[in-house]
C-alpha cells in the first residue's frame, strides 16, 4: 500500500496524529535490560506494542541504532511492526542528502534493506539528489523543510530572490509544485515555529506535515494543531519521542509509554 493510502488509515483508525519515536539510548534504558545484547529491540519492541493503537506512525531514529552497531536489530523491528502492526507505516527518521548515485544506495538501504514506509530526506542539493528516492512511488519521502531546531533559522529563513521569499517557502513550493507528481512528499516543520508551519500549510494544500519539536523542545500542542491540520482536522504526524519512550525507568517502561502516547494523543485531539 502507498505510504500517504496507509498513513490516512492510520489517522482514521486511530483517531490519531500521534508519530512515536523511537530514538532509543541505553543508558536510559531500565535495569532489566542494560547490558542485553538485543536490549535495544527489546525496548523499541514493547513501546511500539504498548503504543500501536494510538499511533499514526512510527519513527525510528537511525543514528540511535548505528552508534550502538545496532543496525540488525533496527531491520528486526521494523519487521516486528509492519508483521503486529500492518496498519502503523514506519518513517525511517534519516535526514540523507547527497548526489544522485549515493543517493540512490541511500534508498535501496532505506527501502529495501529496512523497508520503510517512508524516510527523511535533505532536500538542499536539490532535485537530482531527491530524484533516487522519488523513483519508489509507493514510498513516502520526507523532505526538511522549517526544521524545529533553533539553528534552522540560520539558513532556512534566509530570505531569497527579489520579493525576499524565505527559503523554507522555497522548499515548500518546490516539493508541492513540482517534486510531487505522485503524491508522495511530506515536509518536516517544527512544532517550534507555529507561524511558519501555518504558511506551510497554506502554501501546501493537504500535504502531510511531519513536525518534531512538541515536548522537551518546547512546541505548543494547541498552536501546532490549529496552525497545521487540514480542513479535515488531519495531515499532521505529530512526533513525540522522549515523552513517550521514557515515561518510566521502571519495569513499567511500556505501560508508562502506553499511558503517555494515549494522554499526548488525547490532548492534540482536543484541537483538531
Amino acid at each position: 500500500m502507498k505510504f500517504t493510502d496507509l498513513l490516512a488509515k492510520a489517522w482514521q483508525k486511530n483517531n490519531s496524529l500521534l508519530c512515536v519515536g523511537l530514538d532509543p539510548d541505553p543508558a536510559k534504558f531500565p535495569a532489566h535490560l542494560q547490558g542485553q545484547p538485543d536490549a535495544i529491540f527489546r525496548f523499541c519492541a514493547e513501546i511500539a506494542d504498548a503504543t500501536a493503537d494510538f499511533a499514526c506512525a512510527f519513527k525510528p531514529q537511525i543514528a540511535y541504532f548505528a552508534a550502538h552497531r545496532a543496525e540488525d536489530q533496527l531491520e528486526a523491528l521494523i519487521a516486528r511492526i509492519h508483521e503486529r502492526h500492518p496498519d502503523i507505516p514506519v518513517i525511517l527518521d534519516a535526514k540523507r542528502g547527497d548526489i544522485g548515485s549515493t543517493a540512490e544506495q541511500y534508498a535501496i538501504e532505506a527501502f529495501e534493506r529496512y523497508r520503510a514506509d517512508a524516510v527523511t530526506v535533505n532536500p538542499y542539493m536539490g532535485r537530482d539528489s531527491v530524484e533516487p528516492w522519488l523513483a519508489y512511488a509507493d514510498k513516502g519521502v520526507i523532505l526538511l523543510c522549517r526544521t524545529s531546531n533553533a539553528g534552522g533559522s540560520d539558513f532556512q529563513f534566509q530570505k531569497t530572490g527579489s520579493g525576499g521569499t524565505p527559503l523554507y517557502e522555497v522548499v515548500a513550493r518546490k516539493v508541492a509544485e513540482e517534486w510531487n507528481a505522485t503524491g508522495q512528499c511530506a515536509l518536516v516543520v517544527g512544532a517550534t515555529f507555529p507561524a511558519e508551519l501555518a504558511r506551510v500549510r497554506a502554501l501546501t494544500g493537504d500535504m502531510p506535515l511531519l513536525v518534531p519539536g512538541i515536548g522537551a523542545q518546547g512546541g505548543d500542542i494547541e498552536a501546532t494543531v490549529k496552525a497545521g491540520k487540514t480542513a479535515t482536522g488531519t495531515g499532521l504526524m505529530i512526533n513525540s519521542s522522549r515523552a513517550i519512550l521514557y515515561a518510566s525507568k521502571g519495569e513499567d517502561y511500556a505501560a508508562a509509554a502506553r499511558q503517555a502516547a494515549q494522554d499526548t494523543r488525547d490532548a492534540i485531539n482536543r484541537w483538531r
